[in-house]
């Protein structure tokens, strides 16, 4: 049965890879929502299920791999930034702290059975000035990173420690999608 990722996310495609997956790519076409009344983790796995669900419509023969990614602090849901502005405010706020990282992920089986959910992670970053976050901007792109950093790319200029799994805060808990996809079924009242 084929496998569909529904993500444009490069570093999905790339974690998906590397453990083995033949997969192809539909970009979902659903507009996630961010509600910061909803839990970090109902908002992940909302915003996965309705990307799946789209791309689902259009390939009902594959297994389709939805995800979203957010960065919570102080209860808030940080996502992609809009400007290199809105990015200097995320580093500034997440500077010498702790937040949580949340993928939720949505997987519809061919017939319609779902898998529905979540992994999270606590990263903390390194105390920031302003010199250090304009430097970590002259290396990579925080535009399309939600929390406006990514920690596959130069991580360790911002990054003091993680506790839980690195390729959650990437974007994909691979060893989740690995073992739903082997279990090849999911359940018809997620």
């Amino acid at each position: 049965m084929p496998i569909v990722l529904a993500s444009a996310s490069p570093r999905r495609r790339d974690l998906l890879a590397r453990a083995g997956v033949t997969f192809e790519v539909v970009v979902s076409p659903a507009e996630e929502i961010h509600d910061a009344s909803m839990t970090p983790e109902v908002l992940c796995e909302w915003n996965a299920t309705l990307k799946a669900v789209a791309v689902a419509a259009v390939r009902p023969d594959a297994t389709v791999i939805g995800s979203d990614t957010l960065v919570f602090i102080d209860g808030e849901p940080l996502g992609k930034p809009t400007d290199l502005d809105e990015a200097y405010q995320m580093l500034r706020r997440l500077a010498g702290r702790t937040h949580r990282v949340c993928t939720g992920v949505c997987m519809i089986f061919a017939g319609g059975a779902r898998k529905v959910f979540h992994e999270t992670s606590e990263v903390s970053f390194r105390t920031l000035d302003d010199d250090a976050i304009r430097d970590y901007f002259t290396l990579v792109n925080p535009l399309d990173k939600a929390g406006a950093y990514g920690i596959q790319e130069h991580g360790e200029r911002i990054i003091h420690s993680i506790r839980g799994s690195i390729d959650n805060v990437m974007g994909l808990p691979v060893s989740q999608v690995v073992a739903a996809l082997r279990d090849g079924h999911g359940s018809e009242n997620q």
